[in-house]
């Protein structure tokens, strides 16, 4: 008998599944559905609804086709360049958890992280931590990046996952929605999911206080229940998620406060870097675009340090 299930765990070969009635079953795919499209190397991804059925005499279950999907969001994968791994699928909203210090997330790895939740079409959020260790500067950075990321369009939310400040406002985000996080090692993405998920096993590791980040303890993305509705995917951290396949020429469509202005370019081919009349280049000059976001996009569009942000 052929039942629907929602993908809970991928560990490789093996995949948990959950059926709707709530139990979970493992399982692993029908031959076909390995090899059908060569460049992605894990054909089913957390997230993902499932057909499938129960082996003949056996506890574990083959699933045999995947629902299509709403959206993803992939990487390229580590060894093999060419070839993709979809990290998860059917997703309302994506969160990176980022900090200000202790350590300090580059403004770079935010803006890799937007460009690739933005070209699936997935809403982002920015959630910065450690709201109570910050001083002066700290704060005053912080205000530069409420600036910066809420012009472009995105949600900026200041927490302290530590002393639970606006913990309230990021459950009242992420309330009845399937949510990805995510985020760069020691920024205390897995001290917030404890928080959010009291009854779940979950790994912390302190930072370490002389490289000032923590080390990474996710290794394969994992789907968590929310305990008053919705789903949270823990992602291993934001080297994990990098920008593919992105035309250089599209980029700018990822950067909404490019967009907004590119029909004002003379050229409607303009990549906004040696084009004359080019209206982002004007706002740039005029400070009504942050000089960080204009050269994260030269860095994307130029492919430079990709290797870094993995």
């Amino acid at each position: 008998m052929v039942m629907k299930g929602l993908v809970y765990k991928s560990t490789g070969s093996w995949y948990k599944v959950r059926d709707n009635n709530g139990n979970f079953i493992v399982c692993r795919l029908k031959g076909k559905l390995r090899i059908k499209d060569l460049k992605v190397t894990n054909p089913v991804s957390v997230g993902d609804i499932v057909d499938f059925e129960m082996e003949k005499g056996k506890e574990t279950g083959l699933i045999s086709k995947i629902n299509n999907r709403k959206n993803h969001l992939i990487r390229k994968s580590v060894n093999l360049s060419k070839q993709y791994h979809i990290i998860a699928s059917n997703i309302d909203q994506a969160v990176l958890v980022a900090t200000v210090t202790h350590p300090n997330t580059l403004n770079e790895f935010i803006d890799r992280f937007l460009v690739s939740v933005t070209a699936y079409n997935i809403p982002a959020i920015i959630l910065v931590n450690k709201l109570d260790l910050y001083k002066e500067e700290h704060l005053e950075h912080l205000a530069d990046w409420n600036s910066i990321y809420q012009k472009a369009g995105y949600t900026v939310l200041p927490i302290s996952v530590e002393k639970e400040i606006n913990l309230d406002k990021v459950k009242t985000l992420f309330h009845k929605k399937t949510t990805v996080l995510s985020g760069n090692s020691g920024v205390g993405k897995s001290s917030l999911l404890k928080k959010l998920l009291p009854n779940e096993e979950i790994s912390v590791k302190e930072i370490s206080e002389i490289h000032q980040q923590g080390v990474h303890t996710t290794t394969f993305a994992e789907m968590y229940d929310l305990p008053n509705g919705g789903h949270l995917i823990d992602t291993p951290g934001i080297r994990g998620i990098g920008v593919v396949d992105i035309e250089p020429e599209e980029l700018s469509n990822y950067f909404p406060e490019f967009l907004k202005l590119k029909p004002q370019c003379k050229f409607n081919n303009c990549v906004h870097i040696n084009e004359p009349h080019c209206a982002v280049k004007t706002a740039l000059e005029d400070g009504e675009i942050a000089l960080s976001r204009y050269n994260s996009y030269l860095n994307i569009f130029n492919n430079d340090q990709e290797e870094n942000y993995r």
